[in-house]
């Protein structure tokens, strides 16, 4: 918890502040994430926070609801809940999953989704490395996992020696690359 909550807040706190900058006439853009248009991916990231709270208080898995355009405060919810000790004990009732598996899953969505925002609307992104770090060495551990439950691509080739980031985004099926 220690370690993991700087990271997860200081990642929560980029995501945020793309998604505050968004502007209306972006929402029918086109992401990286190829089943989400912009408004779709702040309506994603809007039911990522609802779950996490949910699941970091022990509490059941929710389903999304509309688009609410209240993700920077959904997310003072869901940091609240993780910072508490306990969140971080024994396993997820609603996932069957270690509580730091979970928070792990939660950072590679801020890092990750955060990009994908960044790169629809035209903003710079500059995902902290040890957050990146921290990402790639879990998903390298879990992919099979999360492209069984839908949560990541088919891997896209990048260089051996490229970015950390750059190999983040390709393990789970991103083109760094990636232009609208």
């Amino acid at each position: 918890m220690d370690d993991m909550m700087p990271l997860m807040t200081r990642a929560t706190e980029r995501t945020s502040g793309l998604v505050r900058a968004v502007r209306q006439d972006q929402f029918g853009s086109p992401t990286p994430c190829a089943k989400f248009e912009v408004k779709d991916l702040i309506n994603h990231l809007e039911w990522v926070a609802e779950l996490f709270e949910s699941l970091g208080r022990k509490g059941p898995l929710v389903e999304q609801g509309p688009y609410a355009g209240d993700f920077p405060e959904r997310v003072k919810g869901t940091l609240a809940a993780w910072s508490r000790r306990e969140a971080w004990d024994g396993t997820s009732p609603g996932m069957g999953l270690p509580m730091t598996t979970l928070a792990h899953m939660y950072l590679v969505d801020m890092v990750v989704h955060g990009w994908d925002l960044a790169r629809a609307t035209g903003r710079r992104y500059e995902p902290e490395p040890e957050a990146v770090a921290r990402a790639l060495d879990f998903t390298g551990r879990m992919v099979e996992m999360g492209r069984q439950r839908g949560a990541f691509g088919p891997p896209v080739a990048v260089p051996d020696d490229a970015p950390a980031f750059d190999r983040l985004l390709g393990v789970i099926g991103r083109d760094p690359a990636w232009t609208p």
